[in-house]
């Protein structure tokens, strides 16, 4: 088949060229279409469930609503997580599905099964399911800052002219609004003039809700016309509010103004936005799940530049967080690379085939091979990003491998100055070579494939590596096969060029220590030998961890303060940080902070936790030289504010820890038992065991105890007297302390919540217990009565947070780990806490965190890649025909990895999956280049019978094939290395480990597998 594929190729030159010319015009197309992205989609298939519970307690929700839906959601097929926090006065709920799940099929499964408890659910409860995002959806933060503007016109400004406008761009899934203060038409009772006019709570907002509305009636036909008759009584205006008759009796009417006070106000916060130590307000806009980044977030761009001259003068949209920065700088980080390989490779190519039309023809695959691989990403779906243009990068070296020996060995023919035809001598050149060629891809594909059996985010992560080398291998294979000979063809001369000086050169002294070491192994063979008993040494002395850690470039520190503690308090906090940090550390740009919870739910946080986020200088700008003794720096500031307990991460970073272990931090430990005090008392001995640990840094208990509450109970001989229900109680006290909503005020196209509200005045005057309890209640019957005489007050304290998980309580500690890897860390803290902590019966741990991918993927690798190998000498076996020399060409394989070994070691870099994929890429090359030697051995057995001679000569001749793919594979990972910014830290231990492995397997290559092929012939001559 190869023979015929070839000789087609070549009497139909034009056709390959016209195909050529269509892989460029397709190629081209695609890189247009192929969403680009930071990362790949590393999100599972999730539904997120957040349900409001205004003036509900957190152990109340947990009971009557969290349970209640977990149990119903329990029974969804396809699931894998189950998980929920609940705080007061909301309770998110997350259910991860298993992978391939779809998501409208999820979506539609948790909305049945949440429509089937709903009703069974207490009544004033608000939300539902969360908008179809993913955790790392949030893709562009900006503030709208305007000195003229209050925080409440900002609000507005937000909430209903820049707000719904960004949720026309395609691909946008909400825009949260943060901050500031949303507008409310709060009415204020004043008790005593309602007590005076026999007017009741409920009777007051009953004549409001049935006053603010506009009915629909019917038609009227009049003549020949058909008039649609209706009635009108919706409110515009604070003046027609006022003027409404909410009672008349006696001949006496009660209009709203004569019983209340009406004024606008604002709906009770629940959080706050900080920059640079002055209030704010914020918009988070949030993509849907499979949305392109890089197109949503250029919308995004464009359509606040349409905004932007019809906002108030001075209004001005500060972008603090771009997702579309982290992306142009990750790709431009692995596109110089990916340029600098090019540059390097095709540099190689012209130094040792010493023929620039040589040179040119090998290196035309590189493009080709590009092009083709970006046809078969965008028809399989993948995104241009961080992993899957480093595979890219990572195959570039081995892209040419193919095409080097095709062209190296019509180079030879055409040398030799045959009197054959030009295109016969090509054809017989590509026709010895294809077998070896074919088989060594095949080769490296295997070779790759483990990395498709990866599950979970590991395989997330690098599937799009493994498919990109995949396409790129199998492109190069095809190109070197059909338009490789082609071009070689039309520029290649008959009088082709010799070899280089140099690499003549090289040669002679290669025959001169190949003959040398022939003659005396043994000293070799102890040096080589030593040097992997080293290796194994080494080996076991390297630190293991999942994956470096991607510079983001920005910083976010979360801050955890007391429980109790109000909005204000912690806001207040949160500046004086802001503020000291502005002073002391220059290399802040700007601090946005966001206190409490968001508008929507989706990041539910408690008033005492806030998230600060720091967008930092150019680092050319700092003082220090890294970002670690940055963050040295910022800690050294927060370690000032007592009390406060605070944790180092990035935007991205602290979505995906989320994502995995429900918690932020390198490390989690989790406690799970049903006693909120035991949990705590658990977490608590952890937590001070985890600092005892070397390395331990930011270490971080969740606060579940702390809450303190003041419990109403009615007195139920006055409650029976007087019909005042539990109900009508907490409404009524609602009302005064935070608001209850009743209807709206419609004005165009805003809706502003009308809410029955506490005078602001009387609100700040209730400071104390004593005063909670003398103040005046009006009752249902229109009466008032001091608070002490129909209810009893007791502060109580309770768990200010329950966490669950698939069902069961839990606490968490979580700690980042510094100068030292992950997973010996958490080796050392397994042992640590097994011997020093007791649990209770019915209390169990589990530890989160990266750490656990790194353990699933080295577990699939070990299980995958012995059975890659055995498909390997099953394809050396069918190529050669004898196991003999399938198993010497394997024989290559571990001293390919005692380099990548040292390597790692010298480099100071942890074994990580990205460390991982350079040994299984070091297989692949390690095999090709045995098989190019070997190879040529069978081949010239006919014509040199005599076996130390055919070593020689087949090995001289095949120095420069090996040198090239070596010195290809080794120059195109080189530019990796020296690589900086975001993204390089991912690929660097991957070309350490094959530039390192490549050294020693190339060593082994050209003088271990010649003598034992040597000895191998001999002892089978003997025979």
């Amino acid at each position: 088949m190869l023979t015929r594929l070839l000789r087609f190729t070549l009497t139909q030159r034009l056709f390959v060229l016209v195909l050529g010319l269509a892989v460029v015009f397709f190629g081209l197309n695609a890189w247009f279409n192929i969403p680009i992205d930071a990362f790949p989609d590393i999100s599972p298939t999730q539904v997120k469930i957040i349900i409001k519970a205004p003036g509900m307690t957190t152990e109340e929700i947990e009971a009557q609503i969290t349970q209640p839906i977990e149990t119903e959601l329990l029974g969804i097929p396809a699931q894998q997580m189950l998980r929920s926090t609940t705080k007061y006065a909301i309770t998110d709920i997350t259910l991860d599905f298993k992978e391939g799940t779809e998501i409208y099929w999820a979506r539609q499964q948790v909305t049945e099964r949440l429509a089937n408890v709903w009703d069974s659910l207490p009544t004033g409860i608000s939300g539902g399911i969360a908008p179809m995002s993913t955790p790392l959806s949030e893709m562009f933060m900006f503030t709208v800052e305007n000195p003229a503007m209050s925080l409440m016109e900002r609000r507005q400004l937000l909430d209903w002219e820049i707000r719904p406008l960004l949720r026309t761009v395609n691909g946008v899934a909400e825009v949260n609004v943060l901050g500031g203060y949303a507008k409310t038409y709060q009415i204020s009772p004043n008790p005593q003039k309602m007590a005076n006019a026999g007017v009741s709570f409920a009777l007051l907002s009953q004549s409001i809700q049935a006053n603010n509305l506009n009915g629909s009636i019917g038609r009227l036909d009049i003549g020949n016309d058909a008039i649609i008759l209706r009635t009108e009584g919706r409110i515009d205006s604070i003046t027609s509010l006022e003027k409404m008759v909410v009672h008349a009796t006696n001949g006496n009417v009660y209009r709203l103004a004569d019983l209340s006070t009406v004024s606008i106000s604002h709906l009770a916060r629940y959080g706050s936005v900080t920059r640079n130590g002055i209030e704010t307000t914020e918009a988070i806009v949030i993509s849907l799940k499979n949305a392109n980044t890089a197109e949503v977030v250029a919308g995004v761009r464009q359509k606040l530049a349409e905004i932007t001259p019809s906002l108030p003068s001075g209004t001005k949209l500060n972008v603090f967080y771009d997702r579309a920065n982290l992306i142009d700088t990750a790709i431009g980080t692995i596109t110089t690379a990916l340029i600098a390989a090019v540059v390097l490779v095709v540099l190689l190519l012209a130094f040792f085939l010493g023929d620039i039309r040589a040179a040119i023809t090998v290196s035309l695959s590189l493009p080709f091979a590009a092009l083709s691989t970006f046809i078969l990403m965008d028809l399989y779906g993948l995104s241009a990003n961080l992993m899957s243009l480093g595979g890219l990068v990572i195959a570039i070296g081995m892209i040419v491998d193919s095409s080097v020996v095709i062209v190296e060995n019509v180079v030879n023919q055409l040398t030799k100055n045959s009197k054959l035809p030009k295109l016969h001598l090509i054809f017989r050149a590509c026709k010895e070579v294809a077998i070896p060629v074919v088989s060594g891809t095949i080769i490296v594909v295997i070779v790759f494939s483990p990395l498709l059996s990866l599950s979970g985010l590991e395989g997330k992560l690098f599937t799009p590596v493994a498919l990109t080398i995949v396409f790129a291998m199998l492109s190069a294979l095809v190109l070197s096969l059909t338009l490789v000979p082609t071009i070689a063809s039309l520029i290649l001369k008959t009088d082709a060029s010799k070899e280089p000086k140099l690499v003549a050169k090289i040669q002679q002294y290669y025959q001169a220590s190949l003959v040398s070491t022939l003659n005396k192994p043994m000293p070799l063979i102890v040096v080589v030998i030593l040097v992997l008993i080293v290796s194994v040494g080494l080996f076991t002395l390297l630190g293991k961890t999942f994956m470096p850690v991607l510079d983001e470039g920005d910083i976010i520190v979360q801050l955890e303060k007391s429980p109790s503690i109000s909005l204000s308090s912690s806001t207040e906090l949160d500046i004086q940080i802001e503020k000291a940090l502005l002073e002391n550390v220059p290399e802040i740009k700007q601090i946005v902070a966001r206190a409490g919870s968001d508008e929507i739910g989706l990041d539910p946080m408690s008033l005492n936790e806030t998230d600060i986020f720091m967008e930092l200088l150019p680092i050319d700008e700092w003082r220090f030289s890294s970002k670690a003794e940055l963050i040295e720096d910022i800690r050294s500031v927060l370690s000032r504010f007592p009390g406060i307990n605070f944790g180092f991460t990035q935007p991205i970073q602290m979505r995906v820890s989320e994502m995995l272990t429900g918690s932020t931090g390198d490390v989690s430990v989790k406690v799970f038992g049903a006693e909120i005090n035991t949990l705590s008392d658990l977490a608590s001995q952890i937590s001070q065991l985890i600092k005892t640990l070397e390395g331990s840094v930011d270490v971080n208990t969740a606060i579940i105890e702390g809450g303190q509450f003041l419990n109403v109970r009615l007195k139920p001989e006055i409650a029976m007297q007087y019909d005042m229900t539990v109900d009508d109680m907490s409404i009524y006290l609602r009302a005064q302390f935070e608001s209850v909503e009743i209807s709206k005020i419609i004005q165009g196209k805003k809706k502003t919540p009308l809410v029955l509200g506490m005078n602001k005045q009387l609100s700040t005057s209730v400071a104390t217990l004593h005063e909670l309890q003398n103040m005046t209640i009006l009752m249902p019957d229109g009466s008032l009565m001091p608070f002490e005489h129909i209810a009893l007050l007791e502060l109580k304290q309770g768990p200010s947070l329950v966490e669950r998980e698939n069902g069961n309580r839990f606490s968490v500690v979580t700690s980042n780990v510094i100068d030292r890897d992950i997973v010996g860390y958490v080796d050392e803290l397994r042992l640590l806490i097994d011997s020093r902590l007791t649990l209770p019966a019915g209390y169990t741990l589990a530890y989160g965190g990266e750490f656990e991918n790194q353990q699933r993927a080295t577990n699939n690798l070990l299980m995958v890649v012995p059975i890659a190998l055995s498909l390997i000498l099953l394809i050396l076996f069918t190529t050669f025909g004898s196991l003999p020399k399938a198993l010497l060409i394997l024989l290559n394989i571990p001293f390919a990895l005692m380099g990548g070994v040292i390597a790692l070691y010298i480099s100071s870099e942890y074994l990580s999956v990205p460390a991982s994929v350079g040994f299984i890429a070091l297989l692949g090359i390690a095999v090709l280049n045995g098989v190019v030697m070997v190879s040529y051995f069978e081949q010239i057995k006919l014509t040199i019978t005599d076996i130390s001679q055919r070593v020689i000569e087949g090995s001289i001749r095949r120095l420069r094939p090996v040198l090239m793919t070596a010195t290809t594979a080794m120059f195109g990972l080189a530019p990796l290395i020296f690589a900086s910014g975001p993204g390089a830290e991912i690929q660097k231990p991957l070309a350490i480990v094959v530039i390192g492995g490549l050294i020693t397997s190339t060593i082994t290559t050209l003088y271990l597998l010649p003598l034992f092929y040597m000895r191998m012939e001999n002892k089978k001559n003997a025979q």
